[in-house]
């Protein structure tokens, strides 16, 4: 985990309102929200664990709309406290939100913007990201939320610097995390803030899970194309791109392609996808890389070759920034995991694909996508607004340059 320098010192110097105490967290629940993120929590706050060391946070559970709220298997739930137990809490909590097109209740978005201005911590856990971008309170910040809804708060919210590779971000007094378990990692995070490494520890002992996860969502992205068709004239580009994994071109190619200047075509992509192209591209080539690490017996060098790097070297650097590890630990890593017996696959050298499993072409070392299926790629890279990467490939030389030192905030992972 690392943290910026730069972290919004008006955030660090806000403070709570008199009728807000900074012990007591309300948990924002909807009704549809999945039980698993909705309980996170209620368990790292409602519980009194202080006979192993833990503080003891006072926990109001709020309905954020009449109930009773809906939840996983039909269970209904009744909330002890309505939206207005929100104005007692120091820290407010979003678990989840029931639909990431639909807009959350207006009532429920005036609460949470009256708590921020009031100097209360917000925090969203997975889908709650979109409850927290719907009142504004994400504007110009860095956030996170699950790998797979990424694209989406990146096209829904544009202001919103959405950086998919974290397991949370941490802006100050604005928090949010990937799904499910980095939910946990989050509000572990949140007790550290408050209380130190050794609270932290001990409430990781009782739940039995690490103090502290090393890594992003990196290794947890679909690698497959969404179902649904994209209709947009990038379709086709970006289809040509993934069908040239294996070949050395820019996003000049590929602009050049759309009949597009740089600039015209950078935008259109950004539009389109919340993500610059270049990382788009960067991301598919380290996805492509990790495929071959994983069913083929290539060397790191052959496997740069057929994934387009211009160099070993350039792909070990990408593969570990994306990664958090280098191509040859990646793969014994995996190899060590497999189950003895289960060999690598060779490629299959057929002209085409073999059902059911996509097949790899000796000299195109990406599936073969219908040029339909594969423009709603335009979706399935990470959605990387500020955080993305600048990079060139003049003289045959690739270069990396992050700009996350511009963007405030505590990011774990790094």
């Amino acid at each position: 985990m690392s943290h910026d320098s730069t972290a919004a010192p008006e955030a660090a110097a806000r403070k709570l309102s008199g009728r807000r105490r900074k012990e007591i967290v309300a948990v924002l629940l909807f009704s549809g929200g999945p039980i698993f993120e909705s309980s996170i929590p209620l368990s790292v706050f409602g519980i009194d664990r202080q006979d192993a060391g833990v503080p003891r946070y006072r926990l109001l559970v709020c309905g954020g709309e009449e109930g009773p709220l809906r939840t996983t298997g039909g269970l209904e739930l009744t909330a002890p406290h309505g939206l207005e137990a929100i104005s007692r809490a120091g820290t407010v909590v979003v678990p989840a939100w029931r639909s990431i097109t639909s807009p959350p209740p207006e009532e429920a978005l005036d609460a949470l913007r009256r708590a921020h201005e009031e100097g209360a911590r917000i925090v969203g856990l997975c889908t709650g990201a979109f409850v927290l971008a719907a009142a504004g309170l994400l504007d110009g910040r860095p956030a996170t939320t699950h790998w797979m809804y990424a694209p989406t708060l990146a096209k829904r919210y544009p202001s919103v610097h959405v950086d998919p590779r974290e397991l949370f971000v941490d802006d100050g007094d604005v928090l949010t995390s990937a799904g499910t378990a980095a939910g946990i990692d989050l509000c572990l995070h949140i007790v550290r803030t408050d209380h130190g490494n050794e609270a932290a520890g001990a409430l990781a002992r009782r739940l039995v899970v690490p103090p502290r996860r090393t890594g992003g969502q990196e290794r947890y992205l679909d690698r497959s194309l969404p179902e649904e068709i994209g209709a947009d004239p990038l379709a086709e580009v970006v289809a040509w791109a993934l069908e040239h994994l294996h070949e050395q071109f820019d996003v000049e190619t590929l602009a050049a392609r759309a009949y597009m200047s740089r600039r015209t075509f950078d935008r259109r992509f950004r539009s389109l996808t919340g993500s610059a192209p270049l990382q788009w591209l960067i991301t598919q080539r380290v996805l492509q890389a990790q495929r071959l690490l994983e069913t083929s017996d290539y060397s790191v060098d052959e496997v740069a070759g057929r994934c387009g790097f211009r160099s070993p070297v350039a792909l070990r650097g990408h593969f570990r920034r994306q990664l958090g590890s280098s191509p040859a630990a990646y793969r014994a890593a995996y190899r060590a995991r497999r189950p003895q017996g289960d060999k690598p696959a060779d490629l299959e050298t057929s002209a085409g694909p073999v059902l059911p499993g996509p097949s790899l072409h000796p000299e195109n070392p990406v599936p073969l996508q219908s040029r339909r299926a594969a423009a709603s790629a335009l979706g399935s890279g990470p959605a990387l607004s500020t955080t993305t990467a600048a990079a060139s490939a003049d003289n045959g030389r690739e270069a990396y340059v992050t700009s996350r030192a511009s963007v405030p905030g505590q990011r774990s992972g790094t």
